[in-house]
């Protein structure tokens, strides 16, 4: 009987083999890629800065807007949710309430202005200057892993209240 030899049989990859390598790769690439690892790696590495973002909220129908301002000042902190995608908690730095202006057009076609009596309305009308971490990104500053622009919507969520805002004003705060 001739004897066998002791060579190894070349490789031989089947579809299983082949789908499996592929499913790491791409678990792999999903771990580099991941929004909150590139994060943490801005992060550590000094990529983000102190943003300061501006959102005004005008004409939400609340029954004690002064009471509600209050309380989210004690607070000091509310949940940002930037494009249907919550960004997490953000510093609030400071409340400014908003005065409402009544216009009035007269019969000889000048228009007269005049500030809304405080009662008139009782609609929460502020300006919420919240502070938080983001960087400078291709399309603007990114906040929260999402691009942020004046014009943006925006949700501020409290313990007691979650209301819709735009946002007005973005600084970034480089230190320099």
């Amino acid at each position: 009987m001739p004897s066998e030899s002791s060579q190894p049989s070349p490789l031989r990859f089947g579809l299983v083999d082949v789908a499996a390598i592929g499913a790491v790769l791409v678990a792999a690439v999903g771990v580099v890629w991941s929004p909150k690892l590139s994060s943490t790696v801005a992060q550590a590495t000094g990529g983000l800065v102190p943003v300061t973002v501006l959102v005004d909220v005008r004409g939400i129908p609340v029954a004690d807007p002064e009471g509600l301002i209050e309380a989210s000042r004690r607070e000091g902190r509310v949940a940002i949710v930037i494009r249907n995608q919550p960004h997490g908690s953000v510093s609030v730095e400071e409340i400014i309430p908003l005065e409402r202006q009544l216009v009035a057009l007269q019969p000889d076609g000048s228009v007269v202005t005049a500030t809304a009596p405080s009662g008139a309305f009782p609609n929460l009308d502020a300006r919420f200057v919240l502070q938080g971490q983001g960087r400078r990104g291709e399309g603007g500053v990114v906040f929260g892993n999402q691009s942020i622009k004046v014009g943006a919507p925006v949700e501020i969520e409290g313990d007691t209240f979650r209301v819709t805002g735009t946002v007005t004003g973005i600084q970034l705060n480089n230190g320099a």
